[in-house]
């Protein structure tokens, strides 16, 4: 196998991915929206990563990880995954149906992903809030000629959306969604200090949907 694929670095410069990293026995994931390629010779491709995952800081201490690009077909469900949960407190790969390693040992995401990148750890950045990484890219591997998820599919398609107003005289639940990541809230009304339990946010940032 070609282990340096030009079809999945083409694939791997736009969209939505899945991080994953290892330190010890302990394998972790995220979800990142930044992963470019930078140079040609080496091979280098930047990522940025929220310093708040614990990912950030496994990729930090073993300087190295990999990139899986996500596809269309993903599901919600990797989202609430990968994206709102702390690989601190649940082990991220424990509903994964099938665990594939690459050359460096960690984890990557066969199932709705289309194409993999491993890299090795060059040059970290302190952007803030996150951190700009530089690597050497040690794999590239097509997995699938399946259509690659950008943002906007993703808001479009895949995250839960308000719904219109429910008919007059309508019964049922009410459902408040998170509009930062999709959370669903059921009750009469969102209470004031409601925390999001995936992304923190508070009742600001919940709108109604439409009532079954």
């Amino acid at each position: 196998m070609n282990t340096l694929n030009p079809t999945a670095l083409h694939n791997i410069g736009y969209g939505l991915y899945v991080l994953t990293a290892r330190e010890g026995d302990k394998d972790n994931g995220c979800i990142i929206n930044v992963c470019q390629q930078v140079t040609d010779t080496p091979l280098q491709i930047m990522i940025t990563v929220n310093k708040q995952n614990y990912t950030h800081d496994m990729i930090m201490r073993t300087g190295r990880f990999n990139v899986s690009l996500l596809t269309e077909h993903a599901p919600f469900e990797v989202f609430k995954h990968f994206g709102f949960q702390s690989g601190r407190d649940v082990n991220k790969f424990e509903q994964c149906e099938v665990e594939m390693r690459s050359a460096n040992g960690i984890l990557y995401i066969p199932r709705y992903t289309n194409a993999y990148l491993s890299g090795l750890l060059n040059h970290a950045v302190d952007l803030g809030t996150h951190t700009l990484m530089i690597a050497t890219v040690t794999e590239a591997v097509q997995l699938s000629n399946d259509p690659s998820l950008t943002y906007a599919y993703y808001h479009k398609h895949i995250k839960p959306q308000p719904a219109a107003p429910a008919p007059s005289g309508s019964t049922g639940t009410t459902r408040w969604v998170c509009q930062t990541c999709g959370y669903v809230y059921e009750g009469d009304e969102v209470p004031d200090d409601f925390v999001c339990p995936w992304c923190k946010h508070g009742k600001a940032d919940f709108v109604k949907m439409e009532e079954n």
